[in-house]
Parts: structure tokens; sequence; C-alpha cells
């Protein structure tokens, strides 16, 4: 577990990609990357990086840290700006410890080339390659999925007549969830899994000039590209010099199987997921929740920031009037990474505080997205108490965590989760709410009114597209060996 989640009780996406190529050079490469990593920031704060292409020659800056930290004016202003291709990152580590050497892009050389990779999403047969690519003399530097990913695209490029015949051969080797950004001295490229599990989408720059590859549409639109579609579960998308082209042959292979909790937490609301407004499909969220879980009430309330939209589709399906119960302060930064738990306690006051005249002697709905370990939510609904809440009745936009995610969210060991040996009723008296209510499976499933995919909803019940892994990079590869068995086998 990484140091920014084990004090944190929600939940954390693995990344966010982002790639734009201008043939004619117009567009400031730097400028352009740092926006659209900007706009991806809430989906990874630990690190981020840049890659650019100058005339073939590939280089960048990746660090520890969020954009804003890791591209102070100095170093934006010492990148090179003359580039017509670049690449960008923000990473959450779901795969991997919290280090310098993940951080991504992660840029290559070879005898074929420079490349540069960014990966979204998490492999399940990660540990398993990697064994088989130190067997054969591979030496890694970091412990994330995505560094085996790019040395079996550079030992296939070694064996194809191109990169992107080498990512469709690496794609045959790769299995669950993967959403790729990769550049070459020549082209830019974007791969999606066959099951569609992460996000990936594909936008056109002003005058068609080019194009640019993002995890959500609002990294698009930050850019002023506009958007044309979602890159195909299993398609690969190469833009260079002579225009847009894609291949096809691992589409089809698999249902398509987004990650449902892209639309209940992890996307901006102003993103397009699969011809969803994810604001949109949290309105639905929190209608459906109105009617599965209908109470008296004064108001309803939303937990800033991920409940607000469902908290409002609540309001508008039951009528209750809807209100602003919490101020966010958006300027204390990562204050939960603290030592002590007194700290810890001062940090969540710091960053949230309810409003008394909003919730003072009525009867509160608060809609939130999601439970984990539950100690957050115990200390915001004490916060309403404190503001004088006459009765919390809390509303969740998602169906209990029961099991652990296997492909690119940041969900917690089985004992970890408050759902798992625990009922609704436990579940609402240790969290100190006076009611409360989950979204039913089969809602969630209905969340996307015009998206025309299916959904990965393993996390709620247990049944997941793809089989899980035996071993994960992290058990095996985040923990050193004992010293007195040098000699224990992967």
């Amino acid at each position: 577990m990484s140091e920014f989640s084990q004090y944190a009780d929600t939940l954390h996406e693995e990344c966010g990609v982002f790639g734009i190529y201008d043939k004619t050079g117009a567009t400031d490469m730097v400028s352009a990357v740092y926006s659209a990593l900007y706009a991806l920031q809430h989906r990874g704060q630990e690190s981020c990086g840049i890659a650019l292409n100058v005339d073939g020659v590939l280089s960048g800056h990746r660090d520890l840290g969020l954009v804003s930290e890791v591209f102070p004016k100095r170093v934006l202003e010492e990148l090179p700006h003359d580039a017509k291709m670049a690449t960008g990152h923000v990473r959450y580590a779901t795969a991997g410890q919290r280090s310098r050497s993940n951080a991504q892009p992660m840029i290559l050389h070879h005898c074929k080339g420079a490349m540069a990779v960014c990966h979204n999403g998490n492999l399940v047969n990660a540990a398993d390659l990697r064994h088989k690519l130190e067997m054969s003399g591979s030496i890694f530097h970091g412990t994330s999925d995505t560094e085996v990913i790019a040395y079996l695209l550079t030992q296939n490029r070694l064996l194809t007549p191109n990169i992107e015949m080498a990512v469709s051969r690496t794609m045959h080797d790769i299995q669950g969830a993967f959403s790729l950004v990769i550049m070459t001295h020549t082209k830019l490229i974007a791969a999606r899994d066959p099951h569609g599990f992460r996000p990936l989408c594909i936008g056109e720059l002003p005058d068609g000039s080019g194009w640019a590859f993002a995890s959500e549409s609002c990294a698009l639109d930050a850019v002023g590209a506009k958007f044309l579609r979602d890159v195909r579960p299993g398609e690969i998308v190469i833009a260079d010099h002579s225009g847009l082209r894609s291949i096809t042959e691992h589409c089809g292979k698999a249902p398509h199987t987004l990650c449902v909790f892209e639309y209940i937490y992890f996307a901006r609301p102003d993103s397009v997921l699969e011809g969803t407004c994810v604001h949109e499909a949290r309105l639905q969220a929190g209608k459906f929740l109105a009617q599965e879980h209908p109470v008296e009430a004064d108001v309803v309330i939303g937990a800033p920031d991920s409940g607000l939209d469902a908290a409002l589709g609540y309001a508008q399906e039951s009528g209750i009037p809807y209100g602003i119960g919490f101020i966010k302060n958006k300027y204390v930064g990562r204050t939960f990474i603290q030592g002590s738990q007194a700290q810890r306690e001062n940090s969540v006051r710091i960053k949230l505080n309810a409003i008394p005249s909003t919730v003072a002697g009525k009867r509160v709905v608060l809609v939130d997205d999601s439970i984990v370990r539950g100690t957050t939510s115990a200390r915001t609904i004490r916060l309403l108490r404190e503001a004088g809440a006459k009765e919390v009745h809390y509303r969740i936009s998602a169906p209990p965590f029961i099991h652990p995610c296997y492909f690119g969210t940041d969900i917690p060991d089985e004992k970890q989760l408050i759902a798992t040996g625990h009922t609704v009723e436990e579940i609402n008296k240790l969290v100190g709410s006076d009611t409360l209510g989950y979204l039913s499976v089969e809602h969630v499933r209905q969340l996307a009114i015009h998206s025309h995919c299916g959904f990965c909803d393993g996390c709620f019940t247990g049944q997941y597209p793809v089989d899980p892994p035996a071993r994960t990079m992290d058990i095996v590869y985040d923990k050193p060996l004992s010293i007195s068995n040098p000699s224990k086998k992967l």
C-alpha cells in the first residue's frame, strides 16, 4: 500500500494518459500537455510526467508530486517548445511502489528507435510476464506493470516490421486492463484492451492539424481538440504524417466491460464516456437511490465533490430541496499524509466543514459515492451532527464494496472493506447514520443510459470478466525477499 492510500478512505484510479500530434508544429506541446494533465489530475496525484518528440529525439521530465509541483515555471521553460508530438501521464499507484522510477511516461531507447509509454490500468499476468523477462535477461528499474509492457514492446519490435505490429503482438501477451499511449520518433499510437476496462478517446486538433488521445474527453477540451470518438476495445489507432488509421484485429474478441466506477466516481462530471455524460449518469444514480431508498427529510446534500451530482438527482426525484451542506477547502492539498492520527483528524476538519444554516435542526439526506473502510464516512456524519443535524440518512450511489479490484482501482484488501463481514444495518451503526441505503447492482448497470456497452462490477459482485491473478506485482516485487532465504522462488 502506498503512502498515499494508507491514510485515505477514498478510492483512487491508477492514472490518466494523454498524447498529442500536430503535423504542422503550430501547437506549443509543453503548454498543451501541461493543460491536459491538469484536466486529468483527478485520476492520479502521486506522480506525473511529460515526454516530447523534437525531430525524432525523445526527452522529458517526470517526478513525484502534483502537476503544479513537478512542473513549476522553471521546469516548463527548460523543456523544448518546438516538438510536434508529446505524451503526458498522471499516476496513482495500484501496482508498484510510490517511487520516481515508476513515474511515467517511461522513455526507452533501443536499436529500433526510442519510445515513450503511458499506461492506465492493471495487468493480471504482470508478475508472471516479469519473471519470464527477468529469466531472459531483462533488468527492471521499478515495480510497475508498465515497465513489463515496455519491455515486451521492445522485444516484439525486434520481431516485427513496425511499431504498430509490435503493439499488436504485445496485446496477445498481456491480460487485464490497459489503455496505452505510445510515442515513437514518427508515430503516436493509442491502444485499448479487448474488454475496454479503462476509457480512452480520440480528438481532432483545430483545422485538422493533428490529433490527441486522452483518458477522458475533458482533457481534449483543455487543449481545444474536438472529440471524435472513443477508442474501441481492442483497437490500435495510429497518428502520423499520413493521417489517422486503426488496426482492429483484437476488436470483438471479448465483451466490452468498462469499469462502472468510472461513472460513479473516477471520471470528471464534464467528461463523456462511451456516449454518456458522466454528470448525467450520476444524476441517474441519485434518482435510482431516491426510488430504492425513499425517506422523509428536509434537505438533500452531497459529499463533495463526487456526491454532489447524485445528491441533485436524489433531490429532483424525491422532491426534497437540494442544499449545499459542506464547504470543501480546495487549497489544503494532500494534508492526509500526516504522521499522527490527531493530525489526520484535524486535516479532515480543515478540508471539509459543514454549513449549520443548511443542516441545523433538519432531517438530512447525505449522498456519497461509496463507503470503503468507513472512517471518513463516520467523520463526515459526525460533522453534520456537530453542526446541528437532527437526523442523517446516508445514501450511497454504488453497491457495497465486498471484493478487491484487479484492473486499476485501488480497492483495499477484502479484510479492510467495511462491507465485508458486516450487514447494512451494522454499517449504519458503525458510521453513525440514522438509516443507510446502497444503490442496487441492477440499477448501477443502468446508469449510462446512452452507452452501448457492458460493465465490470466485480468489486460489487465478485464476478470478473478476466480471471483474477494468482499473484500480483505488489506482493511479489514490492516486498524484498527474505535475507535468510535468498533463493526463494518467485
